[in-house]
């Protein structure tokens, strides 16, 4: 009998360094696609804020672990129980999360995202969905020199190179 063995999106892809900047996977234990139903919206913003310490989240932004993913849905990277309030659907396994950080990450980004991501314009906890060359992705300022980036699981290899050619040519000059 065959054995399975998991591995995560990234698995034999990352860490990533050139120069300053490095690529990691990020590997949340849960995520949770949370959508309240009409009218819930204050009822399960509280019970996220009990239960994970954040509750949903103004549009394009994050708070703590619960994500702004678009048309009243949010991510929540952690389990939780909304009683009926919320179509919720566990997306752990749809997901690959890479963190690039170092001096320079936006030079990086700039070559491959549309959006304008310096940190005078998109601050921490800023969210964007997007496009990174030809992906669709969303992205997440999670400090002065980092984001992390969200892209479907299918697309965590050509996400990894896309960055690792823009890391290159950065590194380069």
């Amino acid at each position: 009998m065959a054995k399975l063995i998991a591995l995560t999106p990234c698995a034999d892809l990352l860490p990533l360094t050139h120069g300053e900047i490095t690529v990691t996977e990020v590997v949340p234990d849960r995520l949770i696609s949370v959508a309240p139903n009409a009218g819930q919206n204050k009822a399960v913003s509280a019970l996220l804020q009990t239960q994970v310490g954040g509750g949903l989240s103004a549009v394009n932004r994050r708070s703590g672990p619960v994500t702004w993913f678009g048309h009243g849905t949010w991510l929540v990277a952690a389990d939780v129980t909304l009683d009926g309030l919320a179509a919720t659907t566990d997306q752990s396994d749809a997901w690959a999360v890479v963190a690039i950080s170092g001096a320079g990450v936006g030079n990086v980004l700039a070559r491959l995202v549309p959006v304008d991501l310096r940190g005078g314009v998109f601050k921490k906890n800023h969210v964007a969905k997007t496009m990174l060359g030809h992906l669709s992705v969303t992205i997440v300022r999670a400090s002065a020199d980092t984001f992390e980036i969200l892209v479907m699981r299918s697309m965590a290899q050509t996400l990894v190179h896309d960055l690792d050619v823009a890391m290159r040519s950065v590194a380069v000059r």
